[in-house]
C-alpha cells in the first residue's frame, strides 16, 4: 500500500485539466509577473477571507517580514510569540533587529497560552504573533483582549490554518482577519498550496495595506521612484493561476481532511498511550497536521512505522528557545515546560485529502502494533 505523508500527485490528477489549462493560459498571455491572474486570485482570496485587502507575496516567511516591516518598530522592540513553531515566525523578528520573547503554549492545542501573556509584556513590547498551529486557532478572544489592554499589534501567523474559523460574539470569522494583519503560506503541502513558493498578507487597515504593498515592491509605488527601503517579494502569475483554481476546491479539501481526522479519532480513541488532537468548540480545526501525543518510546514507534512503509513526522523536535542561535534571547526568562514536554511527545501521522478508510485502518493497525512493541 502506497501511503504518503502528503499526496499532492493524486490531488493534482483530479483537477489536471483545470491546472494545465490555467498554466497554459498564463504562458500564452506571458503574464508572468503581476497581471490579471495575480489580480484575480487576490480578489477571490479577499472575498473568501472576508477582508478588505490582500497583498500577495513570494512566500509565507516574506508575509511575516512584510507585516512587521510595515509596523515601523524601533530596533529592539519586543515581539511576543511561541517557541513551538516553524523557524520563520521567529527568524523574521531577528532579521529586522527586533527581539523575540517566548511564551509557553497550551498542552491541548499547542498554541500560545494567553494566561502567560501579561507577565511577558514590558515597556518594550510592540506586538504579539500567535501561530495557529497545525490548523487550529489560538485563543484569539483572550489574545486580542490583552493586546487591546496594552496597545499592542497582533500579527496572525496563519501559514497552517487557511480556512479555519473562530467564533467572535456568535459570528464565525476566518483566521487572519482578527488581528491587525494575517499572514499566509501557500507552500505546496499547505491546505491551499501552489506548485512552488507563494504567500499573502491580509488586513482591513487601508494604510497598512498600502505600506505592505509598497514594501513588497522595492518600496516603490511608481516605477524607479522609491518611498521606502523594501524587498522584492511577488507571487508570480503561474502560481496565482494555480491557487485560483485550487481556492475553488478549498472547502472540499478541508472537509476531506476533517473526515480523515474523524476516522483517525475513531480508530485510535481506545489506545491509552495516545492523546488525540483536541478540537475546541468555538473554532474549527482544519487539520493541516493530525498530531498525536505518545507517552513514551516515540523513536521506537516511529521506526516501527517506517519499517512498514508508513511515514510520520515530528513537528517540532527542538523548541526554538533551546537552539543556540535563538536561545540567547531567552536567557533569564521563565522555563517553557509545556513546550519542552511536547517536543518529546508529538507525532504527526499522514494527513491529506486523498486518505481513505483502508489506508487509515492500515496506519492505525501498525501504530497500535508499534505501541505494543514499545511497551
Amino acid at each position: 500500500m502506497d501511503i504518503r505523508m502528503v499526496d499532492l500527485k493524486t490531488q493534482y490528477e483530479k483537477i489536471k485539466p483545470e491546472i494545465d489549462g490555467i498554466i497554459q493560459n498564463v504562458i500564452d498571455d506571458t503574464s508572468f509577473i503581476k497581471g490579471k491572474y495575480v489580480q484575480s486570485f487576490t480578489e477571490n482570496l479577499s472575498r473568501y477571507l472576508g477582508v478588505k485587502h490582500v497583498i500577495p507575496c513570494g512566500n509565507g516567511t516574506d508575509a511575516l517580514q512584510l507585516a512587521l516591516m510595515a509596523m515601523d518598530f524601533e530596533p529592539g522592540t519586543e515581539i511576543i510569540t511561541t517557541p513551538f513553531t516553524f523557524v520563520a515566525t521567529v527568524e523574521v523578528i531577528c532579521l529586522l533587529g527586533l527581539t523575540p520573547v517566548f511564551v509557553d503554549i497550551c498542552e491541548d492545542t499547542f498554541n500560545l497560552d494567553p494566561d502567560l501573556l501579561e507577565a511577558a509584556i514590558s515597556e518594550k513590547t510592540g506586538a504579539i504573533i500567535p501561530v495557529h498551529l497545525f490548523g487550529q486557532a489560538a485563543d484569539m478572544t483572550s489574545i486580542m483582549a490583552v493586546a487591546d489592554k496594552y496597545g499592542l499589534k497582533v500579527i496572525e501567523d496563519t501559514a497552517q490554518a487557511i480556512s479555519a474559523t473562530y467564533d467572535i460574539e456568535g459570528q464565525s470569522v476566518n483566521l487572519g482577519s482578527i488581528g491587525d494583519v494575517g499572514t499566509f503560506s501557500f507552500f505546496p503541502s499547505k491546505n491551499l498550496g501552489c506548485y512552488g513558493d507563494g504567500g499573502a498578507v491580509c488586513t482591513n487597515d487601508a494604510e497598512l495595506a498600502r505600506k505592505i504593498n509598497l514594501l513588497a515592491n522595492h518600496g516603490s509605488s511608481k516605477k524607479y521612484y522609491y518611498e521606502s527601503i523594501g524587498i522584492n517579494s511577488r507571487l508570480d502569475g503561474i502560481q496565482a493561476g494555480i491557487l485560483d483554481v485550487k481556492l475553488r476546491y478549498l472547502d472540499s479539501y478541508v472537509e476531506q481532511r476533517i473526515a480523515a481526522a474523524d476516522r483517525y479519532d475513531k480508530l485510535l480513541s481506545e489506545v491509552e498511550e495516545i492523546i488525540l488532537p483536541v478540537r475546541k468548540k468555538n473554532r474549527n480545526h482544519v487539520f493541516h497536521q493530525y498530531t498525536i501525543q505518545v507517552n513514551e518510546n516515540r523513536d521506537v514507534i516511529q521506526t516501527h512505522l517506517k519499517s512498514n512503509g508508513i511515514p510520520s513526522a515530528i513537528y517540532y523536535p527542538s523548541a526554538l528557545h533551546k537552539q543556540t542561535i535563538y536561545g540567547k534571547y531567552h536567557m533569564d526568562r521563565p522555563e517553557l515546560k509545556v513546550t519542552e514536554k511536547l517536543c518529546q511527545s508529538v507525532l504527526s501521522l499522514p494527513m491529506h485529502t486523498e486518505l481513505d478508510w483502508e489506508m487509515q485502518h492500515h496506519i492505525a493497525d501498525h501504530l497500535k502494533a508499534a505501541i505494543s512493541a514499545s511497551r
